[in-house]
């Protein structure tokens, strides 16, 4: 069966259910690539696949040749507006804005005269991605798009009174990370008494940022953790409903759709709802409505453990010598994982594996690295991790935290481990599914207390 993937969701909430664009990623070797496609959903636990709404073109000399990143508005009239990226690696320059209009997100209209390029102070081979919306504080629409100037990436901004004109009005965000990084998929919302602006960076990490500031043009201030996730989710994109803000991103599939390879582009779609501190600064959390559909006690049957390991129920406290671990029955479907988990000492390293072998070694594990101040992904066994780079990543303060509390979501092959509603590490591991989990604890005397596993 061919496998298709997901990249760059693009939600848009209509008061009632979020319309969740997205790049199709179909893996046919067409000449073109990259059309829109719609799931819809009003829960994120059921979707409704509304297929392809906005095709690429077929004709190798047109702008469109692939379809990029963009957004949907929908004007005082009702008219939705979609601007997308037009795509053509062979055309000078190769990126352009591109505008589609629908009365109903599912059939639209391209209205190729509205297609602009960059302007001269600009890459006009990078100059994609635009986000638009419409900006109460200046009565104006503001588009958002992903330029390149002096050799580093910037955010530009463009206005408009009708939807169809747009005046550049500089930049409105420089890269500020100390690297030449295209800031990709940017989002600007307001929400609170805040302006949230989110981007990711297209190299080296490949991760979603986010500025905080008071006023929609800045200045846009770093907060203390300045990205949700590591390099397992991309592409991050925010939006509203009536109540919560939400953050919709991407898990990437594996080269060869293997554990052992590199990530690769497109995959699934994973979204975290934000919570916000009165300062503005943003925090991922499990979505509620997912957390409560995945409900049913599961028992966990234990098959062995380190006999160093004191056990009470669904309690383990780690003797703190050596690799200890307790192996549990196979996962199976789509399941939640909760608990938590009490800090003793300032050093070492534990947490979960998966695809357990015979030796009682999982080929793919969640490590928390108290030496290193790391939440990590590695796709190998943990006898192979002293001298490799995980695959994924987060920073965590360890320090003065004597107890955690996690929920990992896992469906089909995307794992996700949301810990104190601080950070999420979102991963891929194919081997998930069927086959033997448990948790292990390398040189420390940590105790995970009342495991329990939902379904």
């Amino acid at each position: 069966m061919r496998r298709v993937g997901l990249g760059a969701p693009m939600p848009y909430f209509d008061g009632e259910k979020f319309n969740i664009f997205y790049l199709e990623d179909l893996r046919d070797g067409d000449v073109g690539f990259h059309p829109w496609s719609l799931f819809t959903t009003n829960n994120f636990y059921e979707y409704n696949n509304e297929g392809q709404v906005i095709p690429y073109s077929k004709n190798t000399q047109d702008q469109d040749l692939a379809l990029g990143t963009g957004s949907v508005i929908k004007d005082n009239n009702g008219v939705f507006h979609a601007f997308y990226t037009g795509h053509n690696h062979k055309n000078m320059p190769k990126e352009a804005i591109m505008h589609a209009t629908s009365m109903d997100m599912k059939e639209w209209t391209k209205i190729s005269e509205d297609t602009f390029f960059a302007d001269e102070q600009y890459s006009g081979d990078d100059f994609r991605d635009p986000y638009v919306i419409y900006n109460e504080d200046y009565n104006e629409y503001w588009m958002l798009i992903t330029i390149r100037k002096n050799n580093s990436g910037v955010i530009a901004l463009y206005t408009s009174d009708d939807l169809r004109v747009w005046k550049d009005q500089g930049i409105l965000f420089k890269n500020d990370m100390g690297t030449d990084s295209n800031l990709e998929c940017p989002t600007l919302i307001k929400y609170g008494e805040y302006w949230c602006l989110s981007f990711s960076d297209q190299w080296p990490d490949r991760v979603t940022h986010y500025r905080i500031a008071s006023d929609s043009k800045g200045e846009f201030i770093i907060p203390q953790k300045d990205h949700f996730d590591g390099n397992g989710f991309y592409a991050g994109r925010m939006e509203k409903d009536l109540e919560h803000l939400y953050i919709f991103g991407w898990t990437p599939t594996k080269v060869m759709y293997s554990d052992s390879e590199n990530y690769d582009w497109a995959g699934n779609l994973v979204v975290h709802q934000l919570k916000q501190d009165e300062n503005g600064e943003l925090h991922p959390v499990p979505i509620d409505n997912v957390i409560e559909k995945i409900k049913k006690d599961t028992k966990i049957k234990l098959i062995e453990y380190t006999k160093t390991i004191n056990k009470n129920k669904n309690t383990y406290k780690f003797s703190g010598k050596n690799y200890e671990f307790a192996k549990f029955d196979a996962i199976n479907g789509i399941s939640k994982i909760k608990g938590k988990i009490n800090l003793n000492s300032d050093s070492g390293k534990f947490g979960f594996m998966f695809n357990v072998d015979e030796d009682n070694l999982g080929s793919l594990n969640i490590v928390f690295d108290i030496d290193k101040q790391e939440i990590q992904f590695y796709n190998t066994s943990i006898n192979n991790i002293s001298n490799l780079q995980p695959q994924s990543n987060i920073p965590f303060e360890f320090n003065e935290k004597s107890s955690l509390d996690f929920t990992s979501i896992i469906d089909d092959s995307v794992v996700v481990i949301y810990v104190n509603d601080e950070i999420v590490l979102s991963s891929r591991m194919f081997l998930v599914q069927g086959s033997e989990w448990g948790i292990f604890s390398i040189d420390n005397d940590v105790i995970f207390e009342n495991i329990t596993l939902n379904k």
